[in-house]
């Protein structure tokens, strides 16, 4: 064979092989978007129509792949996906995953439309084929951006709230030694949630919300216990260091009856002043001493706590879209009551009037729990636990999904806590069950135990704690809440338990106007 034969041959052999491409382009503008779109849909048949087998086969038998991989481990490998969502490191490699699969699927559209489309086209064929390929991109590009910033704002709410054990300080926290399953040893787990406010006009932070949240931690069953902000003469344990300063509780005993500088919710700031390092190295003194103190009076060991920034929590209800709560009675936005026979009081605002379902922005949600003007603080403690059960209840997937990104900013300024980062996932999987279970008031009883906060009968309430969490029903008490009536006609609302009783939140936070 001649040498200008041998180079015909080889000359020939592209041809060949561009006729073969060209005999499975479309025909029209049209059938090539049709086609463009089931490449779009289904990763590699671009390929697979436009004649380039292999390719098209390796490409969808990797995205088949991709995709039955994320549904096994979805189903089966629940702890591993809880551990991804917690760990910074792992989430930064998802991230990069998720832009490097979106790139991949917008170069594999691209691909396809050029494999596909006809050779010859006219300058309105090309312009609507790129218009609709661009379309195609972007409608790719958007979602993965999402996805991609909903996981590094995961990251950096991680990384921001929940330090590691190794680069966090706390005088409280218990020592965990199987990170994997931290309640093998712990049937219940306590809680301390603290409502701070650092506002305008405060001097330093006080806690004005104080409560617990004891949790079974096989079933999720949730008992929520408020402690009064005027509480005096918190107690400490004897093996407490604090205890050899106030060995009779928090208050000064030369001091006059009323000690507002020594209430409960004057610990977090006072207590670290006047003591600093008592409890030992810490990145929340405040915090830590109410751990101590809380867990005495009640009977309990505290195990973590959460605190939350009142101005903070709007943002976060309004991330959340709203929380929906039942108003039973006038509940006042602002005002400030100087005591009897003042003259300097501040009127509110205005007010949040009663009625059932009510839609409340992060504004209002805030007023909600709070507001005190002309009410006592039992009734502002039940609307606390409705505001904590509200929010547990607008915490449902799709806002989770579609808001995550604002939740995510919103709690990374809403909260500070010492549970640390190894255990999350275990933590996830606790609330969870919580969600899903039954939540639960304990009635400390107010006329029998602190009629006023001058004096409690810590003992008392202890008792009534670990009874109502052993499951032992109270004595019933002829001094306890009346039976709600609702206003126009039967209805079902169960009677209020009797003083140092339980009482289910969904029954609690139920609308029951009262009568006027």
């Amino acid at each position: 064979m001649s040498r200008s034969t041998r180079a015909a041959g080889r000359r020939s052999a592209p041809k060949a092989s561009r006729s073969r491409h060209k005999a499975h382009r479309a025909r029209t503008v049209s059938k090539a978007i049709g086609l463009t779109l089931v490449s779009a849909l289904v990763p590699g048949s671009g390929f697979l129509m436009g004649g380039r087998t292999k390719l098209g086969a390796f490409v969808m038998t990797l995205s088949v792949g991709l995709l039955g991989l994320a549904a096994y481990i979805g189903l089966t490998k629940r702890d591993a996906v809880l551990t991804l969502a917690v760990d910074p490191s792992q989430l930064l490699i998802a991230t990069a995953a998720l832009v490097v699969l979106g790139l991949l699927w917008i170069w594999i559209v691209v691909a396809s439309h050029k494999l596909l489309r006809p050779v010859s086209l006219t300058a309105v064929g090309r312009l609507a084929g790129s218009a609709f390929v661009g379309l195609l991109c972007f409608a790719i590009a958007v979602p993965t951006t999402v996805a991609a910033q909903s996981v590094m704002a995961q990251r950096d709410l991680v990384g921001s709230v929940f330090a590691s054990e190794g680069n966090s300080k706390s005088a409280t926290r218990p020592k965990v030694e199987d990170k994997k399953d931290p309640w093998a040893d712990t049937p219940r787990l306590n809680l301390l949630l603290l409502g701070a406010d650092d506002g305008a006009g405060r001097e330093g932070t006080r806690t004005d919300t104080v409560m617990v949240a004891s949790i079974d931690t096989k079933t999720g069953d949730t008992k929520l216990i408020s402690l009064s902000r005027n509480w005096m003469r918190m107690p400490f344990p004897e093996d407490s260091p604090l205890h050899k300063f106030y060995p009779d509780g928090f208050y000064d005993p030369d001091g006059p009856a009323e000690q507002p500088e020594f209430y409960l919710d004057a610990m977090y700031r006072n207590l670290p002043a006047a003591h600093p390092g008592a409890l030992g190295a810490s990145d929340n003194e405040g915090a830590d001493v109410l751990k101590v103190s809380a867990g005495a009076a009640l009977g309990l060991d505290i195990d973590y706590y959460m605190q939350v920034n009142l101005k903070g929590f709007e943002s976060i209800v309004d991330a959340l879209g709203g929380i929906s709560v039942n108003i039973n009675y006038k509940v006042p936005i602002g005002g400030d009551y100087k005591g009897p026979g003042s003259g300097d009081d501040i009127l509110p605002k205005d007010y949040l009037q009663p009625g059932p379902d009510q839609k409340l922005n992060g504004h209002d949600a805030l007023w909600f729990a709070r507001g005190r003007y002309g009410l006592d603080d039992a009734s502002r403690q039940e609307r606390q636990r409705c505001t904590i059960h509200a929010i547990v209840n607008s915490a449902n997937p799709k806002t989770l999904v579609t808001k995550y990104q604002q939740i995510a900013s919103a709690s990374k300024k809403l909260l500070q806590t010492d549970i640390p980062q190894e255990i999350l996932p275990a933590f996830i999987e606790l609330g969870l069950k919580v969600k899903g279970a039954k939540v639960t008031n304990i009635d400390l009883d107010k006329k029998k135990n602190f009629p006023s906060g001058q004096n409690p009968n810590y003992e008392a309430m202890a008792e009534i704690v670990q009874n109502a969490i052993a499951g032992k029903k109270p004595v019933a008490s002829t001094t306890g809440t009346p039976t709600r009536k609702p206003s126009g006609g039967k209805s079902n609302t169960p009677v209020k338990p009797p003083a140092g009783g339980t009482e289910d939140l969904s029954d609690a936070c139920a609308y029951h106007p009262a009568n006027p």
